[in-house]
């Protein structure tokens, strides 16, 4: 368990690094751990709206989704409650960040490009389930 705890803190420090180099190259620096942040809610919707994408594509089940729906709010409000628990609540990231910005050169790296992959994974994911979705005869199941 913490290991997986000990990962979340360093996809986010990996996020929060580049939206900081970004944000000191385009003189943007302020609120850069809600940049952070909002990128963290921005992935975890995007897997959830794949999951979301991959189930109506497996059961063939048309589902015309709106914010007032239970089925929509409950995960946003989840997604949203546990990335301010885990990231803003008393500023938990900072003492990650200290030990991250620790690690080695070559540890930083890898560790970038692990992330990276993952980010990459994650849109590329969502994408193919849109195309996946494309492909599908809704009609028949209206």
């Amino acid at each position: 368990m913490k290991f997986i705890k000990k990962s979340y803190y360093y996809f986010f420090y990996k996020i929060y690094r580049s939206i900081e180099y970004t944000s000191n190259s385009f003189g943007g620096e302020t609120l850069i751990s809600s940049k952070a942040g909002l990128v963290m809610l921005a992935l975890q919707v995007w897997v959830l709206i794949s999951i979301s994408a991959y189930y109506a594509i497996y059961t063939k089940t048309f589902i015309e989704l709106t914010i007032s729906m239970p089925i929509v709010y409950i995960p946003a409000i989840i997604v949203f409650a546990f990335n301010y628990f885990t990231l803003d609540y008393k500023d938990n990231w900072k003492k990650y960040n200290i030990e991250f910005a620790n690690y080695s050169k070559r540890k930083n790296r890898i560790g970038g490009w692990i992330v990276f992959g993952i980010i990459l994974l994650i849109i590329s994911n969502l994408i193919f389930s849109f195309y996946l979705m494309s492909q599908v005869d809704w009609s028949q199941y209206r």
